[in-house]
């Protein structure tokens, strides 16, 4: 157990999706894992460990923010041996091409977070994905026949709507090429580094900076179910 995780060693398995939000991990829970059981609920970050087409995956919320996940992730890699964490979260869309419900491949991360100081490296770290996960993703989304796209995202400490520098400080970030603005892939990227394991995330854009639509309100959770039909399908071929 760890101070933020109450699961016994083996009840996690080797490959985990990570929502930030800790009612979707009970959604996936329920609507697609057999066999699921609760294994952690500390701070209402719920954990469940089931089986997707036979193959044992675990998912877990992270809650909001860079910090959130990185602890979260940091404690899966290293006192539960997890090798593969997969994010399934929400971002906004910072360029035109990106409809709402379309999925980002996070290929990299920009950040305005200090995360990355605690390695103490003389310059900047641009953690990326591990790219047999990219791949292999991008192979199943065609499969599936998902629009999705791929390329760098910026992980914000800050929540657009809630920023003191004005609602276009985005701007600058998409002019550099970044697709989609979330909170918690660098330091997932980063810690994922660190700790040499894998991780992707893969994002639903549900709001878009550009045009100021996103999904209805009763779209929110069936908006989703692309994304996380794509990561399970992931999870059980790179187990």
């Amino acid at each position: 157990m760890t101070p933020h995780n109450r699961a016994e060693k083996g009840q996690i398995a080797p490959i985990v999706l990570a929502p930030g939000d800790p009612a979707r991990a009970t959604l996936v829970a329920e609507r697609y894992l057999e066999s699921a059981h609760l294994v952690s609920d500390v701070r209402g970050m719920n954990a469940y460990t089931g089986l997707y087409k036979g193959t044992p995956v675990s998912v877990m919320g992270t809650g909001m923010g860079g910090p959130s996940a990185g602890i979260c992730s940091y404690e899966l890699f290293t006192a539960y041996d997890v090798a593969t964490i997969i994010r399934i979260g929400t971002c906004g869309g910072l360029v035109p091409s990106i409809e709402v419900g379309d999925l980002i491949l996070a290929l990299t991360a920009s950040t305005d977070s200090l995360w990355a100081h605690q390695y103490n490296l003389k310059g900047t770290l641009s953690p990326a994905c591990s790219a047999d996960l990219l791949f292999e993703a991008a192979r199943i989304a065609e499969e599936q026949k998902v629009r999705t796209h791929a390329g760098m995202v910026f992980s914000s400490d800050l929540f657009s709507s809630y920023n003191a520098l004005g609602a276009d400080s985005w701007r600058g970030w998409a002019a550099l090429g970044a697709l989609a603005q979330d909170m918690e892939t660098y330091a997932l990227y980063a810690t994922a580094a660190w700790c040499s394991k894998r991780a992707l995330s893969i994002l639903t854009m549900t709001d878009s900076c550009t045009s100021g639509t996103g999904f209805a309100p009763e779209m929110r959770v069936p908006g989703l179910y692309p994304m996380i039909e794509l990561a399970l399908e992931l999870a059980h071929r790179s187990a």
